[in-house]
Formats: C-alpha cells, sequence, structure tokens
C-alpha cells in the first residue's frame, strides 16, 4: 500500500481526467478501509496448549507439510506415532518450519503421546465404518476444543495415509472430528486435512468488538457533499451550465446521485474531517481560488 503522499503527486495528472476527484474519493474509501473479512487468531496460549498426534505416518514429504501447516497457525508441539521412515525430520515439505520439525516428539505409543491431554479427539473420514464414539463435523468440533485448550492440552488424532486411525487408536479418543468432504471422495492427503483442522482451530470465536463509531451528522456529510461537487465541477465531471434550467434537465439528477452516495459511505465524523482537509490540499494545489460551498 502507498503512502498517501505518494499518491498525492498524481493528483496534477488527475486534473486532466474526467471524474478525476470523484476517483480519488473512492480511492480514500478503499485505502483506509479496515478488511471487512479480517479475524484474530486465537491467544498463543490457547495454541500453545495444542498436541498434533500423527500416528503411523508413512510419507515423510505428509509430515513436513503437516508441519509447515502448523507453524502456519501457530500450533508448534507436534508428536509423532511410530511413523514408518525415521528420516521425516529432512522433510523438504516443511518450508519454513524446519524448527518445528526438529523439535517433534516420538512416541512408541499412542497411550504415551497423548498422556498428559485431558482431551483427545481423532479424526476420521466416517465411511463404512461402524463407530462407538461421537462424530462432530469440524465446524462444530473447533469451539469445544478451543474451549478446553483454555484450560489445558489437547491431542488431536491424525492417522495413517493408508489406513487412518485404527479402532485400537480410536479407543483413546473422547470423540472423533470428521471435515466435510463430498461422499464420493471422502479422504484427503494428511497434510492438507492438518491445514484444515488447524485454520478452524486458529478462528477466533467471536466476532471482534469495532472500533467506537461516531456517524457524521446530516451537515458534516453536506459540507463534504459540497466540496466535492465544486471539485468534479471544477475537473469537467459535471458541466457547470449558464440557465438554472439547464443544471435542472442534467446536472441536477448527477449531483442527487452523488449525495446519495456519500451518505451510502457510512462516514465517521473523523472521516469526513479528513477528506474535506484532502479536497480542500487538493485545490489549493491546483491553484483553486477557494472552494466556496464547503468553507466554515
Amino acid at each position: 500500500m502507498l503512502p498517501l503522499a505518494a499518491h498525492a503527486s498524481r493528483v496534477v495528472l488527475w486534473r486532466r481526467l474526467p471524474g478525476g476527484f470523484f476517483l480519488f474519493l473512492i480511492f480514500l474509501v478503499h485505502h483506509f478501509s479496515p478488511a471487512v473479512n479480517s479475524s484474530p487468531l486465537c491467544r498463543y496460549s490457547e495454541l500453545d496448549c495444542l498436541r498434533v498426534v500423527l500416528v503411523s505416518p508413512r510419507n515423510p514429504l505428509n509430515i513436513g507439510a503437516a508441519a509447515r501447516a502448523m507453524s502456519n497457525f501457530g500450533f508448534l508441539h507436534l508428536r509423532v506415532v511410530n511413523p514408518y521412515n525415521l528420516a521425516f525430520r529432512e522433510a523438504r515439505s516443511a518450508v519454513g518450519a524446519a524448527p518445528l520439525l526438529a523439535r517433534a516428539e516420538e512416541f512408541n505409543t499412542l497411550a504415551e503421546a497423548v498422556a498428559d491431554c485431558t482431551l483427545v479427539v481423532g479424526t476420521t473420514t466416517v465411511g463404512l465404518r461402524q463407530l462407538r464414539h461421537p462424530v462432530r463435523r469440524l465446524e462444530q468440533a473447533a469451539p469445544l476444543i478451543r474451549k478446553r485448550l483454555a484450560t489445558s492440552p489437547v491431542g488431536l488424532l491424525f492417522g495413517s495415509e493408508k489406513r487412518g486411525l485404527s479402532n485400537e487408536d480410536l479407543s483413546h479418543c473422547h470423540w472423533l472430528l470428521r471435515i466435510p468432504t463430498r461422499e464420493e471422495h471422502r479422504s484427503m492427503n494428511l497434510g492438507q486435512a492438518v491445514a484444515v483442522c488447524l485454520y478452524e482451530l486458529a478462528r477466533a470465536q467471536g466476532v471482534p468488538k469495532p472500533e467506537k463509531h461516531v456517524a457524521a451528522t446530516a451537515a458534516d456529510l453536506e459540507r463534504l457533499t459540497s466540496l466535492l461537487l465544486d471539485a468534479l465541477r471544477s475537473s469537467g465531471y459535471l458541466k457547470v451550465h449558464s440557465s438554472s434550467f439547464e443544471k435542472g434537465r442534467s446536472a441536477a439528477p448527477t449531483e442527487e446521485k452523488i449525495r446519495r452516495l456519500v451518505r451510502r459511505l457510512h462516514l465517521s465524523a473523523t472521516d469526513v474531517e479528513l477528506t474535506l482537509g484532502i479536497l480542500r490540499q487538493i485545490f489549493w494545489k491546483l491553484g483553486s481560488a477557494k472552494a466556496p460551498s464547503a468553507e466554515t
């Protein structure tokens, strides 16, 4: 994102473009508006309580991919039970996660790997198996796991790429979760499954509280509208008509559209003052004598 000063240097060029000031206002809205889909991740202390347990993984590349996903989302405790290939710590797929992979703990039995966990959740595709555990979809399971992570360690188990978790492995679990894939193709790659689960767990439970927003008054919005209309007339976007009859026929509908546009932006009082200052600076820079409609 370029600083405002860099964009201001281009104002002289926009003077020659019809509607340049109008485009500049739209730029301001998009430049300063926060991303609406951004959401914070869980606190580090919560992330630190998760133990990702890979049971009998066969492919070192999948172990590396799982480590990379863990590093992406801030989960740092990887445990491996009876890995098929002992050279998994050198997996090239662990891009940026080599330290995490180097610290991975190895266990001979699953019981040892989850001994410190107060909740153990296994992953499954369900399929034709007769399961004796409650099975929850990932989006239903995530809040329950996050709640437990706030107080104690949780083990999240992923089985072998070839067979998944065995019945014996499942006997160590309190309940199971599944990723809602389509029935015709249930199974996912191990590294991808880890990434999907950890993304869901990393998302914050609630929507963050918005910053205090003091809405602009109608008078503030009219000041901004007036100055913007002056800018659009100066740029040539709006034609200056000599007769009120011509103005009523053509310019008025456009002015009304712009007035409605300004109100649809839901600007705060601070946003209005900032935008007014920017427009006044543009008028000054371009050598305009004054902006009479918005003078206070």
